[in-house]
């Protein structure tokens, strides 16, 4: 990292600094990657003397003269800075360098009391002390290895497997890249070109519409820079799975794989099916990596005993399923998909004892399957008196909006193992405390819940959240994930990698744009070659380090004056507030710095300078939280008392437990909006973290999707209304985030992009409109076009089909892909999008929350047949209203140039081809009304007629934009006339 020309060491982050002879410090004379003589020498006294970035080993002039003589009195300071910068490097997460003397300022300010002083610095001399009698005793009996010969004993295999990088990215060709390019500037260039001819050639005789079509193609053009100039540098990334495994899996050495907690969350059984969720849990206890690195935790937020009924059954089953796969690598992991499979699944399977062990495990997944189903037929009617437990008591969550915290612990080391006597991964239980008048956040809040729960009982440093319909697919993926954020180059600055979605059981048009293709390839893998992906919820892999807060390692602390603002506040108060804030977080920075330095003090007083140095106005009042947060690599001490700790994590869940803190705010899952994915992410690269994009050649994660038209709607309405949110709260990416430029340009074009599209429904809407109503008047938005103009909606439209064959081309997506989207662009625009800005207004400014209720038919048991499933919602008015009027105007301008005679078929075939325009946009949309076999719903069929005539009439008997007729000329012309 280069800043103002000051070289900054890649590993630690402190300056790089000079050598004796006073030039910059150089490490590697080979690719001159920058690093301190400090982490070279902690590198090499660990046995690791090659290059981190090509593999070369570290030239002897590396170490200066001074190395080797140390005078005495110097020793020790010498020693204390070492392992500063050491401790500095090794830490996975921004740590301020605030000097220990400004911590001690603070703490005897904030005391009162100087003892805090001299508390902290005795520690020190104690941690001091030990360290030298640790050392004393080796340098009398070991003579020092010269650093050749640790060089030659080293294995040339194992140091290649470590030097090898664990990732590489694949940039798109020049020869795909360079025309796609090229094309956007001329697009560009011809857009500035089309709306200087538009504007200085106005139409008169229809001025309101000419004004309003270009209102609305300003907008489309903004619009269109927005999602299209991210896409400037798309990459691909290819993860070396093989060299993860041969640098932290190495024969008779403890595995080294970063321990990982999965978050799976649900909330209503009866709407999300248990067996669904049991089959995501499934995949994730089956998936390839270390069983003592992995814990499931599934969060109930509904408080169904269902759930946990199901989870029993669950965790049963599993002792049988988990070897099972584990001895045959079956894929997909997950049960249900497996076995439903139409392949071949004695392909590649050489074991004997395969087909019969498969047929077992079929019919043990039946009987678990009936099982399951038992318990929700069972469920379908809740007692008057509530559900009771096998022991006679009540069960707590009777009542899911005011019940105790609840957690049980299933499998793992100290629970059942499976069939051969294998341990299996941890499987927890957790419904956090509800109570009336408290805000719970929805799925935002469960989700912090579950990361404060995970840091008292596992605390692993990364963190997997998928939902309850995505199972894991390939079971590889986490160690996919491992060779990004474990390499320790490209992971430094990583908060999370994304997986791309994908989705079981749509039909192959795909005619509502589920999969959402385009998305997934085109516009992430742009976003990846900027400042990483965006987060979509599901399918990612945290840095716990990251979600509690703080800046990457590379990263220099903001500056205390500078604000999240780009407009200065007018209000001092406020400026002080951001100080303070500001103030707490280095303070909390230089805490965690000076408490890592310290391996012998009192346990008591430990736990007493936390709460003196306010760590709990950030993290809440847990001492266990607090000191989990302080351990970089995770894990939980091995002294800990496991029913103390099960105390401690019903205390982190309950409903109070974040007031007056940091959670929700700058700590964990973002609250303000329904969208908590997308501002959670767009928090954390605003501090400079990046994230990765990765794409897996068998999809990580697959999931379910509404296939059929008015949940597909509603979908997208949520997440439009989340947009809305995020535009009018303080995190809008307008104006939030300026502070110290970490957020790109292009990524934050791509932010305001995905909060600012529900707006385009208004223009969309109009323009929409305006064929037909030119079609009813008579009248059109464009003059007569002379051959200039000809020339430039010639270039427009021919620049518009050649930007997404080239788009096509280095993305690999087919052009139905692309032509679902744009249909699904203008579907959604007409109607989500429209009711997402409304209602989002009236949400955020009047405090009215406006819910859209949805009336489910009966589909057909065929497959698909949730695809024909008619139901009926306000959302389907727009988009029926604006196929109405443009057949009726088509109907309209047929007539009046039958009626009009040759000359009127010229001006017709423009405003013909606008009409049609909308009218295959919308043709998904129509079919989905339709349904199977023209079994339309009789509301349809009233509001279509109704509308039919209303158009009609206006057009056929009233007339209004058609200019009256003057009888006077009428009458002066007859007179003239020669009888």
């Amino acid at each position: 990292m280069m800043e103002s020309g000051v070289s900054f060491c890649n590993s630690c982050g402190e300056q790089v600094g000079v050598d004796g002879n006073g030039e910059v410090f150089v490490a590697c004379h080979e690719c001159y990657f920058p690093i301190c003589k400090a982490c070279v020498d902690y590198e090499t006294s660990e046995g690791r003397s090659v290059c981190l970035r090509c593999g070369n080993p570290y030239a002897d002039k590396t170490r200066g003269k001074d190395d080797t003589k140390v005078p005495a009195n110097q020793s020790t300071t010498t020693a204390a800075q070492i392992s500063t910068s050491q401790d500095v490097g090794l830490h996975a997460r921004h740590i301020s360098t605030v000097s220990t003397t400004t911590v001690d300022s603070e703490l005897n300010d904030e005391s009162g009391n100087p003892i805090w002083k001299n508390r902290v610095e005795s520690w020190k001399e104690k941690d001091k002390k030990n360290k030298k009698k640790k050392e004393a005793p080796k340098a009398g009996n070991e003579t020092p290895v010269p650093h050749e010969q640790q060089m030659d004993e080293m294995q040339p295999s194992s140091e290649a497997a470590a030097a090898e990088p664990l990732s590489v990215i694949i940039p798109v060709s020049k020869s795909k890249l360079g025309p796609y390019r090229t094309v956007i500037i001329m697009r560009l260039v011809i857009l500035g070109l089309f709306f200087h001819y538009r504007v200085t050639h106005p139409v008169d005789s229809a001025f309101g519409l000419w004004l309003t079509s270009i209102i609305c193609e300003i907008w489309f053009a903004f619009s269109w820079v927005l999602d299209q100039f991210p896409k400037w540098s798309p990459i691909n990334r290819v993860a070396f799975t093989d060299r993860l495994s041969a640098r932290f899996e190495r024969e008779g050495e403890p595995c080294q794989l970063a321990p990982v907690d999965f978050f799976v969350s649900t909330v209503d059984p009866l709407k999300e099916p248990p067996l669904i969720t049991a089959n995501t849990v499934l995949s994730i206890l089956a998936v390839d990596y270390p069983v003592e690195k992995v814990s499931c935790y599934v969060s109930d937020d509904g408080a169904a005993m269902l759930t946990f009924e199901s989870l029993v059954e669950t965790a049963d089953f599993a002792r049988k399923w988990v070897p099972f796969c584990k001895k045959f690598e079956i894929e997909p992991r997950a049960p249900e998909f497996y076995f439903s499979q139409k392949i071949d699944y004695l392909k590649d399977k050489v074991q004997p004892s395969f087909v019969k062990e498969r047929r077992a495990m079929k019919r043990e997944y039946e009987e678990y399957k009936v099982r399951v189903n038992a318990l929700v037929a069972k469920a379908q009617k809740t007692p008057d008196e509530g559900w009771t437990m096998q022991d006679g008591t009540s069960w707590p969550g009777n009542n899911s909006r005011d019940h105790p915290g609840m957690i049980q612990v299933f499998l793992g080391h100290s629970g059942a193992h499976d069939i051969e006597g294998n341990e299996l991964p941890r499987l927890v239980y957790v419904s956090r405390e509800k109570r009336p008048g408290y805000q719970h956040h929805k799925k935002a809040g469960a989700e912090n819940a579950l990361v404060r729960v995970s840091a008292v009982l596992t605390n692993a440093p990364y963190i997997l959240n998928l939902d309850c319909d995505h199972y894991v697919n390939n079971s590889k993926a986490v160690r996919e994930a491992m060779c990004f954020l474990m390499d320790p180059v490209v992971g430094r600055d990583v908060c999370y990698v994304q997986f791309p979605q994908r989705f079981d059981g749509i039909d192959r048009s795909d005619r509502y744009a589920n999969r959402n293709t385009v998305f997934f390839d085109v516009n992430m893998k742009g976003l990846d070659g900027i400042q990483g992906p965006v987060y979509v919820g599901t399918g990612c892999v945290f840095n716990r380090q990251a979600l509690y807060g703080y800046s990457p390692p590379s990263m220099p602390p903001l500056p205390k004056s500078s604000s999240c603002c780009c407009f200065p506040s007018k209000k001092p108060a406020k400026d002080v507030s951001e100080l303070y804030k500001d103030a707490k977080r280095e303070e909390l920075d230089a805490a965690i710095f000076n408490l890592r330095e310290i391996e012998n003090y009192d346990e008591y007083e430990r736990s007493m300078l936390i709460s003196q140095l306010s760590f709990e106005k950030t993290f809440g009042l847990s001492t266990v939280f607090i000191e989990s947060t302080l351990m970089e690599n995770g894990g939980v001490s091995e002294s800990a008392d496991p029913s103390m700790l099960i105390k401690e994590a019903i205390h982190v869940i309950g409903c109070g437990y974040e007031e007056k803190t940091a959670w929700g705010k700058e700590i964990g899952w973002i609250y303000g909006s329904v969208t908590e994915d997308i501002l959670t992410g767009f928090k954390m690269q605003c501090r400079g973290w990046r994230s990765i994009y990765c794409m897996p050649l068998r999809p990580a994660f697959k999931g379910s999707a509404p296939i059929n038209l008015s949940d597909r709607l509603h979908q997208v309405l949520r997440w439009a209304l989340g947009s809305v949110e995020i535009f009018l709260s303080r995190h809008c990416p307008l104006w939030y985030g300026f502070a110290g430029g970490r957020l790109k340009l292009l990524q934050r074009l791509a932010y305001i992009n995905t909060i600012v599209y529900p707006f385009t429904s208004l223009p969309l809407v109009a323009y929409c409109t305006l064929p037909a109503i030119c079609l009813l008047t008579g009248k059109f938005i464009i003059p007569t076009l002379s051959n200039i103009a000809s020339a430039l909606f010639l270039g427009l439209f021919i620049s518009i089909i050649l930007t997404s064959v080239l788009e096509l081309r280095w993305s690999g997506v087919t052009i139905e892909d692309l032509w679902r989207n744009e249909q699904f662009w203008v579907i959604g625009g007409v109607s989500a999008h429209l009711f997402a800005v409304f209602q989002g207004f009236l949400k955020m400014l009047a405090g009215v929350d406006t819910n859209f209720t949805v009336t489910a038919k009966a589909a057909d048991d065929a497959e698909f047949g949730e695809l024909y499933m008619i139901k009926w919602t306000t959302l389907l008015i727009p988009p029926t209203s604006l196929i109405i009027i443009n057949l009726v105007g088509v109907v309209a301008g047929f007539s009046d140039a039958l009626n009009g005679g040759y000359e009127s078929w010229g001006p017709l075939i423009g405003k013909v081809f606008f009409a049609f325009w909308v009218i295959f946009h919308l043709y998904p949309f129509l079919k989905g009304l339709m349904g199977r076999q023209n079994r339309t719903p009789t509301i349809v069929i009233l509001w279509s007629v109704l509308l039919a005539s209303v158009f009609s009439l206006i057009w056929v008997k009233i007339n209004p934009f058609v200019s009256k007729v003057d009888s006077s000329a009428i009458s002066q012309t007859c007179i003239s006339i020669d009888c």
